[in-house]
């Protein structure tokens, strides 16, 4: 056994969970020279939605504030959130793309990947893996965890074989709706660290109530990394608090190290922040409770917040509990995906329109139909046939890697971004967000010559040359 060692997610997932990714560069600035000192194994400070919120939100070009982190924090790796091939969006991407991106996230400041697939499907991971590992970053596979009767421990140890396989070189149980339970925690890495060599890391949210216990047997079982978030952006829908988590470990031979009066100095720095998106009513005080939701329906919180605004929207409170027992029949229809964007989103919907029509599948997003197509990857269990009879007629199912399908697209979108272009990330950022990254480039330029961007529209716009 030896000590446990903490990645602080404050700057990506704290934030995320709790305040839809709002916190902007300037609120973290003047703490991250003390947050370098306090011997974290990692700071989480970029990818998830932080991407898209810097853009359509903050007015931030995301690549700068990679930058402008990488500047002050010299000593501490620097770790993002990878979405495999859907990379920060919400599609798949050519491998040419993908493999920039990994470039130039490297390039900017990036040490460590973490690379997830909504379906676990390892063939999404692939071509991140190789990138990260070409370019010189460390490159985490990752478990998508979830709970379903096709899967068991077992199912997640063959998977973490196989991303040990692959070439990764960590791993990561990824349990983004804290489902994991401390003693099946327990049992999973203590399996793992027999069946695998490479480090385990254990990403959870407190949203269940089980996250502190869960941390403290998955110690007990040897994982070698926790993720957790400062205390005022911990709890609910959040992870575990860090300081908590460092006071138990204390004086054992978990002891992570860290050094308490520091974790404080960073914790006052967040309080105020805290503060001000409570009054601003971004800090929904519901999110900080236990969602007990969460371990009877196997649905994420930001998925229930979801379905509730779906079902307002269409006048149909009364619905609530029917749908959520609709959740599970949709996901059982498809094979079990994971509850992770965008899986997520789409059974989520598919059980409103179930609902709401009083027919299954009378309505039918593209979404799913590229489900059931094969086009987001392979599910847990084969899709039944009478679902894809249902759903796509004769069309033909694909079995081979979604992105074998896509021809390589930098080179089209570079064309595309020239007239805006400042720096090469550009095409990235237009690449995954076309639209949100056209309206930053036209504000950005707007700033550059202190004209009111909002008085301007496409032919009146002055480009640099």
């Amino acid at each position: 056994m030896a000590k446990v060692k903490i990645t602080e997610t404050v700057l990506r997932d704290g934030h995320q969970s709790l305040i839809a990714t709002r916190m902007t560069t300037e609120e973290m600035l003047p703490i991250l020279e003390t947050m370098d000192n306090v011997g974290y194994n990692a700071l989480e400070v970029w990818g998830g939605a932080t991407f898209d919120a810097c853009l359509r939100f903050l007015n931030e070009d995301p690549w700068e504030r990679l930058r402008t982190i990488r500047k002050h924090i010299k000593n501490t790796n620097l770790q993002m959130l990878l979405r495999g091939q859907n990379l920060l969006g919400y599609k798949h991407y050519a491998d040419d793309v993908v493999e920039e991106f990994v470039n130039k996230a490297i390039g900017n400041g990036i040490d460590n990947i973490r690379i997830f697939d909504a379906l676990n499907d390892t063939r999404n991971l692939q071509k991140a893996i190789e990138s990260t590992k070409k370019f010189g970053g460390h490159a985490q596979g990752t478990i998508s965890y979830t709970i379903s009767p096709v899967h068991t421990n077992e199912t997640f140890i063959k998977l973490g074989k196989e991303i040990e396989q692959m070439g990764a070189d960590s791993l990561c149980i990824k349990d983004m709706a804290g489902l994991l339970s401390p003693y099946n925690t327990y049992d999973l890495v203590k399996a793992l660290k027999k069946e695998i060599k490479i480090p385990i890391e254990l990403h959870t949210h407190a949203t269940s109530g089980l996250g502190s216990m869960t941390y403290l047997k998955a110690a007990e079982a040897g994982v070698d990394i926790i993720d957790t978030a400062i205390s005022p952006f911990a709890e609910g829908t959040s992870q575990p608090p860090t300081e908590p988590m460092v006071a138990a470990f204390k004086n054992t031979e978990y002891d992570t190290g860290l050094d308490m009066e520091l974790l404080n100095k960073v914790s006052e720095h967040f309080k105020p922040i805290r503060e001000k998106y409570i009054k601003n009513g971004l800090l929904d005080p519901k999110l900080m409770g236990v969602d007990i939701n969460t371990l009877i329906y196997q649905v994420p919180g930001g998925m229930l917040s979801n379905l509730v605004s779906q079902l307002k929207q269409s006048n149909a409170m009364d619905k609530f509990e029917e749908v959520l027992k609709e959740v599970p029949r949709v996901r059982e229809d498809l094979g079990y995906p994971p509850l992770v964007t965008p899986s997520s989103q789409i059974v989520g919907t598919q059980a409103v329109l179930n609902v709401i029509t009083g027919e299954r599948y009378k309505m039918i997003p593209n979404e799913l139909k590229q489900v059931v197509k094969g086009m987001y990857g392979k599910t847990t269990l084969p899709i039944k046939e009478e679902i894809i009879k249902k759903i796509l007629g004769d069309e033909e199912v694909i079995t081979c890697r979604p992105a074998d399908l896509i021809e390589p697209e930098l080179e089209k979108v570079k064309k595309e971004t020239a007239e805006y272009m400042e720096q090469e990330e550009d095409v990235l950022t237009k690449a995954m967000f076309p639209q949100p990254a056209v309206e930053f480039f036209k504000y950005r330029n707007a700033q550059r010559y202190k004209i009111d961007a909002t008085l301007l529209n496409e032919e009146d716009m002055v480009y640099p040359v």
